[in-house]
């Protein structure tokens, strides 16, 4: 089972390919055991959690297309 962290002092990161002009992102909050993931346009919202083989799937698979 994955535990979710306290993520209420976590330093969420927006991707590098992220414009400034408010278009969909999202953001993560390195330095955990999983990989929380929230919507950068409406973070209260609240966040998923994934395994980091997950997390790294779906980057590489991304990356690809």
């Amino acid at each position: 089972m994955i535990q979710v962290p306290r993520l209420g002092d976590a330093a969420w990161r927006k991707s590098t390919h992220s414009n400034g002009d408010g278009g969909a992102c999202v953001e993560v909050a390195p330095g955990f055991e999983v990989v929380p993931i929230r919507d950068s346009k409406d973070p209260s919202v609240g966040h998923l959690v994934v395994a980091p083989g997950a997390w790294s799937a779906l980057v590489s698979t991304l990356r690809a297309v």
